[in-house]
């Protein structure tokens, strides 16, 4: 039934479409052929169009790279301080090994010692 229902509508709006295009052909028939324009490049359509956008009118190439290369600095010193402060978690680890190691070998000195 469904099935039915859809193939009916879709007769309907085919043969809808068939009347729009039927009815609208003489008038697409009577419009005046239009000169087409000599084709820009891709490139020269592109750099006219923004040229025409205003922010980029007064875009400064060196000012941009000024705020890039400010803004990886940034990211580099934050990148440093977070390596110094894991560098010195690891001597921290490292110097409370040492301590507990130095411990161990004192301990059996004392061990043999008392034997």
């Amino acid at each position: 039934m469904a099935e039915i229902i859809a193939i009916v509508i879709f007769i309907g709006s085919f043969l809808g479409m068939v009347t729009m295009v039927w009815r609208k052909i003489p008038i697409l028939l009577t419009l005046p052929e239009v000169e087409t324009l000599p084709k820009e490049s891709l490139f020269s359509n592109l750099k006219r169009k923004i040229k025409k956008y205003y922010p980029l009118k007064n875009f400064s190439l060196e000012s941009f790279l000024q705020k890039v290369i400010y803004k990886i600095r940034i990211l580099v010193l934050k990148a440093d301080v977070k390596t110094w402060h894991w560098l010195q978690r690891l001597r921290e680890k490292a110097q409370k090994k040492k301590v507990k190691e130095d411990h161990y070998w004192e301990e059996i000195k004392k061990a043999i010692k008392e034997e």
